[in-house]
């Protein structure tokens, strides 16, 4: 194994709540409920999948339109908030563990369907620890598709049996088992039946990495 592809949010920081209030914004804008259970389904998924799932106890009808409308505002919620982060975001042990395995010789990427990686990666200091970034800015198919981690591979000029990758959500090891990938699981997919190697902290991956499998 030569290379790790890493998801963002929930593997290397979580933003969860920050997604979680733009989200309510809509959600209270459309009269529709929202709470943080229905917010745990939107991991991992694309933004116009996750207006779907919002919606789904909407009774109104939307056009395609009206529905862009809505991502766009959320995402300009979102990228508001997004200024509250900082280095100290990062857990320290999170930089530990990807200056060892940068270290060690592992290619490293981000695989992740958020439009709004590098912006997150630059506001929190973690861009220079990857070799390539693959997010929802060039890729068509959201999670479980594996085209975000087939693209990050061929960016880091390895192939999908060659890589691990590191997922907080379902969807994320179903695209990681789809592309011919190792999945790890950390948080709620480290539960998940797919997963390969579940794992309750990343450094953790000091040992997994290194693992003859």
């Amino acid at each position: 194994m030569k290379g790790i592809i890493f998801d963002l949010d929930g593997v290397l920081l979580s933003t969860d709540q920050l997604h979680y209030e733009a989200w309510k914004k809509i959600a209270d804008k459309l009269g529709v409920p929202f709470d943080k259970k229905i917010n745990d389904r939107l991991r991992g998924v694309s933004r116009e999948a996750s207006l779907e799932i919002v919606l789904e106890k909407y009774n109104g009808y939307l056009s395609k339109a009206e529905k862009e409308d809505l991502c766009n505002e959320k995402n300009e919620y979102y990228k508001e908030l997004l200024h509250t982060l900082d280095e100290d975001t990062i857990d320290p042990k999170v930089r530990e563990t990807l200056a060892f395995l940068k270290n060690k010789g592992f290619r490293l990427a981000v695989g992740s369907s958020s439009k709004n990686t590098m912006t997150i990666l630059h506001r929190t200091g973690l861009e220079d620890y990857f070799d390539a970034i693959s997010d929802g800015n060039n890729i068509s198919k959201s999670k479980p598709d594996p085209e975000v981690f087939l693209k990050a591979a061929e960016y880091i000029f390895l192939k999908p049996e060659e890589c691990f990758v590191v997922e907080d959500a379902e969807a994320g090891i179903d695209a990681a088992v789809a592309g011919g990938f190792c999945p790890i699981g950390i948080g709620l997919a480290a539960e998940y039946s797919k997963t390969r190697f579940p794992i309750k902290d990343i450094t953790q991956l000091k040992d997994i990495v290194f693992l003859k499998i």
